[in-house]
């Protein structure tokens, strides 16, 4: 593994842009506040689509990785270094396989929130020993509980955990992310994931809703 002059990144795992559905934020602008934050990396995981993460990655190579939120039968998935857009809908077993072959890292997107695609625990507990790790920290979570559900099962079942903001506007973006050392490809996150450490805080509800509100138009297709 290669060494670096920084002992440890700070990570922001799960933001979006505006290739999502659900959010207005330009790759010029995620990655303005991702340095704004001090974030060393910075993972683009938009809503079944990586075209966001690529534009991003141009633009700032050495912040952005290219990640991608997968909606599977099941629940979502949570990937970096995407090579490959993985299409929604997918057995969530079928959606493992196809980024395993493409060497990504798995995550599950926060794995107890059943208000935003959470997993039953039966098929959580299936896809386990498949995943690198569960999102242990999401600064969406409405409840402090969503998450400390998530930490205590990744304890129980010996998995790594990652932690986002979850951002969809600039504003939240790196508020939270995880302490972990340096690595440079899906293989070095593997080895080095079971050091994290998340950092942060719960994004304030008022903050969330606004960001909901503001991205309707876009959500309902007005003006197209």
């Amino acid at each position: 593994m290669q060494t670096d002059t920084f002992s440890y990144f700070k990570v922001d795992f799960h933001t979006h842009t505006s290739s999502s559905k659900d959010s207005l934020t330009t790759p010029e602008a995620i990655i303005a506040a991702a340095r704004r934050r001090g974030l060393d990396r910075l993972v683009i995981t938009d809503h079944n689509s990586i075209a966001g993460a690529r534009v991003a990655q141009r633009l700032a190579p050495d912040l952005i990785i290219v990640g991608e939120e997968i909606m599977t039968q099941s629940g979502e998935l949570l990937a970096s270094f995407v090579e490959e857009e993985i299409p929604p809908g997918l057995p969530v077993k079928e959606a493992i396989r196809r980024l395993r072959q493409q060497g990504a890292f798995i995550s599950v997107s926060h794995p107890f929130d059943r208000s935003r695609s959470g997993f039953a625990l039966a098929d959580l507990d299936e896809i386990a020993p498949l995943v690198d790790a569960i999102e242990v920290y999401n600064a969406r979570c409405v409840f402090k509980r969503t998450n400390q559900l998530a930490q205590d099962y990744a304890q129980v079942h010996h998995l790594a955990g990652t932690a986002g903001s979850d951002g969809h506007i600039a504003w939240e973006i790196g508020r939270a992310c995880l302490k972990v050392p340096p690595f440079h490809s899906a293989d070095e996150l593997r080895q080095v994931i079971g050091r994290g450490e998340p950092l942060g805080h719960r994004v304030p509800l008022v903050m969330h809703a606004y960001a909901t509100v503001i991205s309707i138009p876009k959500r309902i297709g007005y003006g197209k």
